[in-house]
């Protein structure tokens, strides 16, 4: 059986998706962007303030269903930029202290409404 996940902790999906679907014991969320839930607009800042709002996004969506960011089991980064590989790499370890989840991160082109950052992960919990 699969729930839709949704909550106004994160922005709104700005599209036909869901901000995360629960599937069993695991969620899917959609790729985070900057943006403030309240506002709409992006967190204001360079790549790390972006980085961490993305973060702030993930656990918020986790958050409605009652998941954490240590039930994070496989992260997706995507950049466009990977000389940001190392700011971003340090605002995220301040989200796993220990025990992180498998990860890649990836160059892309563009990503939209010029985020410099999205983050999508899979979470998993008994």
């Amino acid at each position: 059986m699969k729930k839709i996940i949704s909550t106004t902790k994160a922005p709104a999906a700005v599209g036909p998706y869901s901000q995360a679907v629960k599937a069993g014991n695991f969620i899917f969320t959609s790729g985070q962007l900057p943006m403030v839930a309240e506002t709409g607009a992006f967190v204001e800042g360079g790549i790390e303030a972006q980085a961490e709002q993305v973060l702030k996004n993930v656990k918020a969506v986790l958050e409605a269903e009652g998941y954490s960011m240590a039930d994070i089991i496989k992260a997706t980064v995507f950049s466009t930029d990977m000389g940001d590989f190392a700011a971003v790499n340090g605002v995220y370890a301040k989200f796993f202290d220990k025990e992180p989840p498998a990860r890649s991160f990836v160059e892309v082109s563009a990503l939209p409404r010029g985020a410099r950052v999205e983050i999508e992960v899979v979470a998993w919990k008994e």
